[in-house]
């Protein structure tokens, strides 16, 4: 099958090559024969009921300072594509919401992965909350009265924005934290936003892990490890990836929340667990499938342009039955 892929992304030369997705998943569509166009999100337009993108074709190389090259800019008209990768970073802001708004123009008959009326009606730290039983004890919130009468419960909590990413802005506040009330400032002198509050989860020193998940089936994990005297496990702000099978609380958690998943289109998901709790449901642009991919010798990204393809076949015969 040759597809042509529009990849909206974060400009390629900012990407890490070890240890991006996005890239591995641009290195396999370039070895199946896809077309690959690269855009960022300011280059999306919407003009004439027509969602445009000022793209540029890419190829892509595994070479460190030499990774990409991007051809002349051009009018591409998105629903004339094949696929398009929804994959830039959050912050998922109004800026990101926009985007999902304008590829529903175009989505199923070009297929968008992740669908973005699910990425949007799906934040990272709120779906999670639809489902019955995963969660640790959890709060979201603006009021403070709420928070300070969790922390008194709970004792040792974790703070963190409602709408973050990559660790920013998430601290543990333990019972004798005299910076509890400066905190609850900050949050609500930064934004308007509620902030979410969990009890502290003392196996997150044993790892915070990365599940990935294809249409809902679960396919591989790693553990993040937070490095000494840090509370954050992310790889972003000094977490170690370790080699991490699936236990069997891993594996109840992912059949929960897997045939969801897939009913809503949302293909290539990263969900975090610590101990027996799911934390966060990652939509928007997970990551983590070149560890995987090192620790368990496989490829998930082939195995996600595997049930991409399967997809797209359904866009073009929905009486085809459902694999």
């Amino acid at each position: 099958m040759k597809l042509k892929v529009a990849i909206q992304m974060d400009h390629v030369s900012t990407i890490d090559i070890d240890g991006d997705s996005t890239f591995v998943l641009g290195l396999e569509a370039e070895r199946r024969g896809y077309e690959v166009w690269h855009y960022t999100p300011p280059d999306l337009i919407f003009r004439d009921r027509k969602v445009l993108a000022r793209a540029q074709p890419m190829k892509l190389r595994r070479e460190k300072g030499n990774h990409f090259t991007l051809g002349a800019p051009e009018m591409l008209d998105l629903s004339k594509v094949d696929v398009v990768l929804l994959r830039q970073d959050p912050p998922f802001d109004m800026s990101y919401i926009t985007t999902t708004h304008l590829l529903e123009h175009v989505h199923p008959k070009t297929l968008v992965v992740n669908d973005p009326a699910s990425v949007r009606n799906a934040p990272e730290k709120l779906y999670v909350t639809h489902f019955d039983g995963v969660m640790p004890p959890t709060l979201i919130t603006s009021d403070v009265r709420a928070i300070r009468e969790f922390r008194d419960e709970h004792k040792d909590i974790i703070l963190k924005p409602l709408f973050g990413n990559g660790g920013a802005g998430v601290f543990r506040v333990r019972p004798d934290d005299e910076n509890f009330a400066s905190l609850l400032e900050m949050f609500s002198q930064k934004s308007r936003e509620p902030v979410i509050a969990q009890r502290y989860l003392p196996e997150v020193r044993k790892g915070d892990k990365r599940i990935i998940l294809i249409d809902g089936k679960a396919v591989g994990a790693i553990d993040r490890v937070p490095a000494a005297g840090e509370a954050r496990s992310n790889m972003h702000v000094g977490g170690k990836a370790v080699k991490a099978s699936l236990t069997k609380r891993d594996i109840e958690l992912c059949e929960t929340i897997g045939p969801e998943l897939a009913r809503r289109g949302l293909i290539f998901v990263g969900i975090d667990v610590i101990g027996d709790y799911l934390t966060e449901i990652n939509v928007t642009s997970p990551t983590g499938l070149q560890q995987i991919n090192r620790f368990d010798g496989v490829s998930l990204e082939a195995q996600i342009w595997d049930r991409i393809e399967v997809r797209y076949q359904e866009t073009r015969d929905p009486q085809r039955e459902k694999k």
